[in-house]
């Protein structure tokens, strides 16, 4: 535990301006991120006497061994920075709102020639219309099923959609009417956007006009007797008067707000939003935060609206912001909102009247949703405790490892050899900080020497990353060859390579922005939470003796002594420890158990899931992969000119340079690459049973999916499967 005063700046040294402040704790992480209008009077707060702080504050500047602040122009720059830097190191004891789910939202995908309506989670992406979120994914469903009566858009893959081009065949949907059926030129490219643009404007709000236009078209039929005709446009308007009827309206037509409630106690913040739009409420979401400091309601708001508003741009920020509680000031907050929005933005708080009303319904929701969760946390924070006490009881540790980093390997009989590092602090699993391996220091099968090779390597980076930043305290010296292993040199996925993170983005929020600092700045110090600068306190290892062993030895190559080693047997569940000839046995109804097992599986899914994308890539690849230079791009172009592989096969030299982009030396290694390459052998089409004559053509066909990473797709319905090529022998893989 530091003392504040070892660390406090001189009064003089902090500037009584505008700006962004950051705590680091000894390992150089971030932990706290704070924007202050003048930063002398904010920082000094903090450097008080002790026993005046809030409990939490009182944690964060004991756990600080360091404060450092950068001066911007403007609060509302300060406004910015501050949220860039939280996305970016994920401080520990900012207000950060906890979701236990992604909510779904119905997105149309105007950004494609032919617009597909479908339910979308996670980041939004450029040229989607969203629509929501809902609080399900079925009730996304229920509308969009009465919707397509009327707007009869596609809904169907990408895969789908080129395979009906290719027959010339519709899906059921084209059948049955529920689809204008794009794909076999039953309407044109235009007429169909026109469609997704009638949806839209539904969705949007613009009802009336939809409905009028209908009664109109019913009208002209029944007077030119068209029965049947107008029969149906009268369906059609029942349709879409029970699509309205699922939102209820609740505030004037035309009206775009959200509205933000806020629950609280002394410790913790519940908040709820209501999405409304065109007068009527078209989605629903809350989060729960910790409260690390005495902060007001203002406060909180803040943070809300800059989680909700931070990535929105244009029409996703409403016209009107209705919170219970004014930011204090709130001049920045709302320019701020402006800017992401591009025109003016109200935010208020709704005094008497229809918004007011449905205020008071949001804020009730939040006070249900906070005492819902503290009903859950209470139990959930008991039984973690009691298993991180009986973890350190059984394994003779001197506190609770409060973070738990898990290793295992995987492979199919000796190939594609990987190994997956997951991370559990508290408790609860940290996906962020998930990493995986690629064992390259031999071949074959080998599970202690691959664990050997892992825990160095992962180790080696903790050392490097402890001599780099100055962490080695007084005559310690660095293990032999600690500093020997380039970051990013091992194979792993690293912090700014997210590809073997799961659930994980890895934002920057700085790019474009004035206000934030160049990127030389943001990466000059190592505060990012996603790294392996971080040491646990307890590493698990899946396997029995000899892989604990091999474990231990590897720490102590490295001169680490302070990180206690077990390692989980399958069979018996027993837990091993270096150097002891028998095993722990927890009992089967121990919580600490329990989690060890929790911590083990989801390291044995992380790993056989990274195995089976590495096996399914090299089932996939093709004699272009070893073309140089050669990317996806100009393979597809490639593919595209010639139609099939054994067409470009057969062509020559000249032939190749015709396609755009490629020149006549990398035509020259095409051809000699294709020559080498066996052609591949007969295959099968499982969703048909139907023996292909040319795997090539097959392997183009299935190429042209929408862009999905192999191994990713679980196996959809039609994937060639080759002849000679092996199962999926599932029970052979570890």
């Amino acid at each position: 535990m530091a003392d504040p005063s070892s660390y406090r700046p001189k009064p003089g040294e902090i500037p009584d301006s505008p700006g962004v402040y950051r705590f680091r704790d000894e390992h150089r992480r971030v932990i706290y991120v704070g924007k202050a209008k003048s930063l002398r009077q904010r920082l000094a707060n903090y450097f008080q006497d002790l026993a005046g702080l809030h409990p939490r504050t009182r944690t964060m500047v004991t756990t600080a061994v360091s404060v450092e602040w950068t001066v911007v122009s403007t609060e509302v720059e300060a406004l910015q920075l501050e949220y860039s830097w939280i996305k970016e190191y994920d401080p520990r004891f900012n207000v950060k709102y906890r979701d236990d789910k992604s909510y779904p939202y119905l997105a149309v995908t105007m950004n494609e020639e032919f617009p597909r309506v479908q339910v979308m989670r996670g980041h939004k992406k450029k040229g989607v219309r969203y629509f929501g979120p809902y609080g399900h994914a079925w009730a996304i469903r229920d509308t969009v099923d009465l919707l397509l009566r009327v707007f009869p858009v596609r809904t169907c893959s990408t895969g789908v959609f080129k395979n009906a081009a290719r027959t010339g065949r519709p899906c059921l949907l084209g059948y049955i009417g529920k689809c204008s059926a794009p794909c076999v030129d039953r309407i044109s490219a235009e007429e169909h956007r026109e469609l997704a643009e009638e949806f839209c404007d539904f969705m949007a709000g613009r009802t009336g006009a939809q409905l009028r236009r209908l009664e109109q078209r019913m009208a002209e039929a029944a007077e030119e007797m068209e029965y049947e005709r107008a029969a149906r446009l009268r369906d059609d308007i029942g349709a879409l008067k029970k699509a309205m009827e699922k939102s209820a309206v609740v505030l004037a037509d035309a009206t775009d707000a959200d509205l933000i409630a806020v629950a609280e106690d002394e410790l913790e913040a519940a908040v709820q939003i209501f999405h409304v739009r065109g007068g009527r409420v078209r989605g629903q979401r809350g989060w729960v935060t910790d409260k690390v400091e005495e902060i007001t309601t203002g406060a909180l708001v803040e943070h809300a609206l800059q989680q909700l508003y931070g990535e929105e741009t244009g029409d996703a920020v409403p016209r009107e912001v209705l919170v219970p509680a004014l930011p204090d000031p709130v001049e920045p907050v709302q320019q701020w909102l402006t800017g992401r929005r591009g025109s003016g933005v109200s935010l208020r708080v709704p005094q008497r009247g229809d918004k007011r009303a449905l205020m008071e319904t949001v804020e009730r929701n939040a006070q249900q949703a906070l005492v819902l969760h503290k009903t859950k946390r209470a139990s959930d924070l008991t039984t973690r405790s009691r298993a991180l006490e009986e973890i350190a009881d059984a394994l003779g540790l001197d506190s609770a490892p409060l973070r738990i980093e898990c290793y295992d390997v995987s492979h199919l009989q000796g190939d594609d050899v990987v190994a997956s590092m997951v991370v559990f602090e508290d408790g609860l699993a940290r996906k962020s900080e998930y990493r995986r391996f690629q064992i390259k220091s031999f071949a074959g099968q080998d599970d202690v020497r691959s664990m050997h090779e892992v825990i160095t390597r992962r180790f080696r980076r903790y050392l490097a990353d402890k001599e780099r930043t100055g962490e080695w305290s007084e005559g310690e010296e660095p293990a032999a060859g600690a500093g020997g292993e380039a970051a990013g040199a091992d194979g792993t996925a690293g912090p700014d390579r997210t590809a073997g993170t799961e659930g994980s983005s890895g934002p920057d929020g700085t790019a474009g922005d004035p206000a934030v600092p160049s990127a030389s700045t943001l990466t000059e110090d190592d505060g990012r939470p996603k790294r392996f600068a971080y040491p646990p306190q307890l590493v698990v290892v899946d396997g029995g003796a000899p892989q604990v062993a091999a474990a231990r030895r590897a720490l102590d190559e490295l001169g680490i002594d302070d990180i206690a080693v077990c390692g989980l047997a399958k069979r018996l569940e027993e837990v091993w420890l270096p150097d002891d000839d028998d095993p722990v046995v927890l009992p089967r109804t121990s919580e600490g158990l329990y989690l060890l097992q929790r911590v083990r599986d989801e390291a044995h899914r992380f790993a056989i899931g990274y195995q089976r994308v590495k096996r399914a890539k090299r089932f996939r690849s093709g004699p272009l992969d070893d073309v140089p230079g050669l990317g996806e791009t100009r393979k597809q172009a490639l593919i595209k000119h010639f139609g099939s592989v054994r067409r470009l096969r057969a062509a020559t030299v000249e032939q190749i340079c015709d396609v755009p982009g490629i020149g006549r030396k990398t035509a020259e290694a095409i051809t000699a690459a294709l020559a080498g390459a066996v052609p591949a052998g007969p295959a099968v089409n499982t969703a048909t049973g139907e023996i292909m004559d040319d795997m090539d053509d097959m392997v183009d066909m299935e190429g042209m999916d929408d862009g999905e990473e192999p191994g990713k797709s679980g196996g959809s319905p039609g994937e060639p499967v080759s002849a000679g090529a092996p199962d999926d022998r599932r029970g052979l893989e570890r």
